[in-house]
């Protein structure tokens, strides 16, 4: 779709498209931040080859504590960029 096939949309159509396209880089940007988390915390706590078909109770621990750390990171960084911002 180029800018003259834009241009043909009306102002309703044109907010669903505009919605869509932020709904698919929020997914994207989703998508890739789980990616990090996975390889950053599989690579952190699972150290050797999966025996049971699970990850043992030390890993689980880990992944679990990790995935905390990196949640409560990001939110962190998202307030102290928004009160930034603000200022």
């Amino acid at each position: 779709m180029d800018s003259a096939d834009l241009d043909k949309l009306n102002d309703k159509d044109k907010a669903e498209l505009r919605q869509f396209i932020t709904n698919e880089q929020q997914r994207t940007r989703l998508q890739a931040q789980t990616h990090t988390l996975t390889d950053t915390c599989w690579k952190k706590c699972v150290t050797g080859p999966i025996k049971s078909g699970s990850l043992d109770k030390t890993e689980q621990v880990c992944m679990a504590s990790c995935v905390e750390r990196f949640m409560d990171l990001n939110l962190l960084t998202t307030q102290l960029l928004t009160n930034k911002m603000r200022k």
